[in-house]
């Protein structure tokens, strides 16, 4: 064989490998994606029993419920549409998770319409600022009060 088809043919076989290990890493990932859906676009379009996805938008004034158990919580999300979407979650929430804040959901919609969440990750505005950060402020502010 002549130098130059051994090129093409390594050149070939190298993109033919590439090509096998994205499919394989698509593949191995297809269970791990999760789109994101409002309330609303759950309302238009409900998707199907047991497919996961994320549920996003803010949680309802006065829809928190705790169980009985003390780590089930039930409440609903809404958005700019009037659609609701009632959650229940099984788990520690984090500590940025309350009422009339955003919230994004991971889970799957059973049969009724429940959102089952397996993950809850509560959202915060662009001015976040840890505790650690918040109680440092404050001790220099009254630091510098004192001071005057």
């Amino acid at each position: 064989m002549k130098a130059k088809n051994q090129r093409l043919t390594l050149i070939l076989v190298a993109l033919l490998a590439g090509l096998g290990a994205v499919l394989l890493a698509i593949w191995g990932l297809r269970d791990q994606a999760a789109f994101f859906r409002s309330p609303g676009d759950v309302a238009a379009a409900p998707p199907p029993a047991g497919e996961a996805f994320r549920l996003g938008g803010m949680v309802e004034k006065g829809s928190l419920r705790r169980g009985p158990d003390g780590v089930t919580i039930d409440f609903t999300v809404g958005d700019d549409t009037a659609a609701k979407v009632r959650v229940r979650y099984r788990g520690i929430v984090p500590d940025l998770f309350k009422e009339g804040s955003g919230v994004v959901a991971e889970g799957r919609l059973a049969p009724g319409g429940l959102f089952v969440a397996d993950e809850i990750l509560a959202k915060h505005d662009e001015n976040y600022k840890p505790p650690e950060a918040t109680r440092h402020e404050g001790a220099q502010e009254h630091k510098s009060e004192s001071l005057r």
